[in-house]
């Protein structure tokens, strides 16, 4: 017979915010955010050098059943845990991946919305809020030249990528109103609708992983994506597209979507969105313009015109989180039809019964419980107004091209390949230096930084070629910080290969 467990249990109350709580709930976020105002103040570089192995070892070490601490002492631990070792990506250090600093307006309404914790996806749940979300999605739909489009706030690019999809499906394999070639019009009968298996999507290999997945998680079978030619800077080349569709018809497949990136991740490039659309309105072919890196262009003073063509589209990624500096997450799915989003509606009468007039937003959503993004945006703007977003994002495309310059003229480096948004391809590769010694450079030069803590870079393959990645996306990071940033990389590579090239010395003799 097992004995009793007598171990006494803990009685500490969950602290949870109420009327009886609210100078608690005063006293903690007031305490926390001295002490992350605290740590932002001094704040230089982007981490600590502290060890991987010890960072694993402190949070394993923490007994999640063990005694409770408390509301003020568990957030003191977490300052010390946590925040202490955080990435900041407001230091000019930080040039790894698109993170971007934050816009303070945005990050008082995300306290709002921790405290509130309302969920916007039926009216009862969030009243105002919905139209609040709704006044904040018609204003991008506009900016993207939808005047009558509609959207949804979503947890990120891929899974507005996915829902586009979804819809692009869905139309696809609707029945098709057309008759079959060999009807006549007395015995006119609808073709069916055609198979998963013979659906196709037009991409390139710069268009971002989350298609290939949204794909598979379609029903859709691999070879469902295809790879669309590119010039080379990396952007689909129309008449390319229109033979692959062409192909693919041929072989019996029905176009089922065409994705076209404004802004991909690695070489900052927009896809020429105009030719394609005329590509697409002639083949009558679903249209989605990922814009999730250079959405900001739609609030640009000067770079607008980079994204003509975007109206065209038929549905719109825009990762708010990215190049419009929102707190994470904030991204928003926008259609230029409205009837789109019913595609994938789903009812059920505890919550959105079909007939139903409230304005229920679950109705155009993949989710159901969903966090109130759209009131960080609404913050930012009312506070700045939209274009100071768009001179931010001028400014780290401008510092880019400064970037760009600085590589150039510098010996040890070789720029990869140009961008028209705010990426930076580069290798460690001064005169002496064959492209083998290069290429196994870059994997290290970046786990050294990292480790270091001082200059974050990211690492990628350009062109069947490993190379380092700067992505810029603060605004205050100077072309001189982005000099010394450079100067502290050649530094590194060149003790890096020191260290490998240096004789290892036994029994006193070098070998």
């Amino acid at each position: 017979m097992t004995p009793l467990d007598t171990t006494p249990l803990d009685t500490t109350p969950l602290d949870l915010i109420s009327p009886e709580t609210a100078q608690r709930y005063r006293q903690a976020v007031g305490a926390t955010i001295d002490r992350l105002a605290d740590r932002i103040a001094v704040a230089e570089v982007p981490t600590t050098d502290t060890p991987a192995v010890d960072l694993h070892q402190r949070v394993a070490t923490v007994d999640l059943d063990g005694p409770a601490l408390g509301t003020e002492r568990a957030l003191a631990e977490l300052d010390d845990l946590f925040v202490r070792e955080a990435v900041w990506f407001h230091t000019p250090g930080y040039l790894a991946h698109l993170n971007c600093p934050v816009a303070l307006p945005a990050v008082a309404a995300e306290a709002v919305l921790a405290a509130v914790n309302p969920s916007v996806d039926t009216w009862d749940q969030s009243r105002i809020g919905t139209d609040i979300e709704r006044h904040v999605v018609d204003w991008l739909a506009r900016r993207i030249g939808f005047p009558t489009g509609d959207g949804i706030f979503t947890s990120g690019g891929s899974q507005s990528n996915l829902q586009a999809l979804l819809l692009a499906r869905e139309a696809a394999t609707a029945a098709p109103a057309r008759v079959a070639a060999s009807a006549t019009a007395a015995s006119a009968t609808p073709a069916a609708a055609p198979a998963l298996a013979d659906l196709a999507v037009f991409a390139t290999a710069e268009t971002h992983f989350s298609v290939r997945k949204s794909a598979r998680l379609l029903g859709l079978p691999d070879a469902a994506v295809v790879d669309v030619e590119t010039d080379t800077s990396g952007r689909m080349l129309p008449s390319a597209l229109a033979l692959a569709i062409a192909d693919g018809r041929a072989d019996g497949r029905t176009p089922m979507a065409v994705v076209v990136t404004a802004g991909t991740t690695d070489r900052g490039v927009i896809d020429p969105l105009a030719p394609i659309a005329d590509v697409c309105d002639l083949e009558r072919v679903w249209l989605h313009v990922d814009a999730a890196y250079g959405c900001g262009l739609l609030v640009s003073p000067t770079r607008r015109h980079l994204l003509d063509g975007i109206e065209r589209a038929r549905s719109v990624t825009t990762d708010l989180h990215k190049s419009f500096f929102q707190p994470v997450s904030s991204s928003v799915l926008v259609v230029r039809d409205p009837a789109d989003l019913r595609r994938a509606s789903w009812h059920a009468d505890y919550l959105n019964p079909e007939g139903a007039t409230e304005p229920n937003q679950v109705d155009k959503s993949l989710q159901t419980t969903r966090r109130f993004d759209a009131l960080k945006l609404w913050a930012t703007l009312r506070a700045s107004g939209a274009e100071a977003i768009g001179r931010a994002f001028d400014a780290v495309v401008d510092l880019a091209a400064d970037t760009h310059t600085l590589v150039q003229a510098d010996p040890d480096l070789v720029l990869v390949a140009p961008t028209q948004l705010s990426t930076v391809l580069f290798r460690w590769q001064p005169a002496g230096v064959t492209d083998e010694e290069s290429d196994a450079m870059v994997a290290p030069l970046r786990a050294a930084l990292l480790a270091e803590g001082r200059v974050l870079i990211a690492k990628t393959v350009v062109d069947g070629r490993p190379c380092n990645k700067l992505t810029l996306l603060n605004p205050a990071t100077t072309a001189e910080q982005m000099r010394a940033s450079l100067d502290h990389v050649v530094a590194t590579a060149e003790r890096l290969r020191a260290a490998s090239t240096r004789p290892t010395v036994t029994g006193g003799a070098a070998r």
